[in-house]
Formats: structure tokens, sequence, C-alpha cells
């Protein structure tokens, strides 16, 4: 029997869930494809056998991925915020994620084709944050010009 982590992020989609989370698991470390639950019969939007849901980890966050159909649609309201290290990484993830059907946003977030929002952070631009003062107001200003994030200007907004 497999064991439910205590607390897991599940996220509705409206079919693809285990296409998505193969995705994550090809793209992110210390992410995986779990179980796989099918249909034990006939519902709304899907029939017997048909995928129902998929257990999945994104860098190390527990979640679980339910098939269920049209009826409800992911938002900006829940976002994966995932801090890089630098412009490489940084770019590495917003490409795999834009460049495979997804879309992008401002200030560093982008959607997946599945609807799923993404905060691709760098480092940097977290810790001018929480430096606070000139430092921070310099670093968002030059943020709320960007789509992906530039590193090297957020890191030359935070000198001044």
């Amino acid at each position: 029997m497999n064991k439910q982590p205590k607390n897991t992020i599940c996220l509705w989609y409206e079919k693809d869930a285990q296409a998505a989370a193969e995705f994550y698991a090809a793209t992110f470390p210390d992410s995986k494809v779990g179980a796989i639950t099918h249909a034990p019969s006939d519902f709304p939007d899907g029939q017997k056998g048909d995928v129902l849901t998929v257990e999945f980890t994104v860098c190390g966050i527990p979640c679980i991925g339910i098939n269920g159909g049209p009826t409800f649609k992911q938002s900006e309201a829940f976002s994966f915020q995932i801090a890089t290290e630098d412009q490489e990484e940084t770019d590495r993830y917003w490409n795999a994620i834009v460049g495979n059907g997804g879309e992008e946003s401002q200030c560093g977030w982008c959607k997946d084709k599945w609807g799923v929002s993404w905060q691709i952070t760098p480092r940097t631009l977290l810790d001018a944050m929480a430096a606070g003062g000139a430092e921070a107001k310099r670093a968002f200003d030059a943020m709320m010009t960007m789509q992906k994030i530039d590193v090297a200007a957020i890191e030359a907004a935070r000198r001044g």
C-alpha cells in the first residue's frame, strides 16, 4: 500500500495529469512520477480505466494531479516558485516551460501548457527583496519591466 504524505498539493487537470507529471519530472531536480490510479468505473468526464490520479513530486514537494475534466481551470492564484542560482538555470526552466507549449507572463512568471503558473525566480532577486530599503526598490523596479528575469540587470539594480 502506498503511504500518502500528510499534506499533498492537489492540482486539477482536464485530462493530462500524467503528461504534466512526466514533464515536471523530466524538467526539475528532485522530481518524479509516482503511483497512477485508474478510474474504477465511468465518471462524468471519463470512463472506467482512464487515468484518474497521478502522484508526483516537483522539487521535493509531493503533489497529486487529478483528471477531473473541464469544470475547473488553473489560475495564477496558485503557482510553483522555483528559486534559481543563475541565468543559465533561469533560462533552462523558463525555456522548458515556455518551449513546451507554455506562455510568458510578467515579472518572472510563466504558465505551462496545462495552465499551471510558475515563478522562475533567481535567488539574487529574492535576496534583494529580503534586504529591503533602496536595494529592494531598485531590484523590484527592474523586475517590473521584465518577463523572464535578467539576473545581470537585477544584480546591477541591487548595486545601484
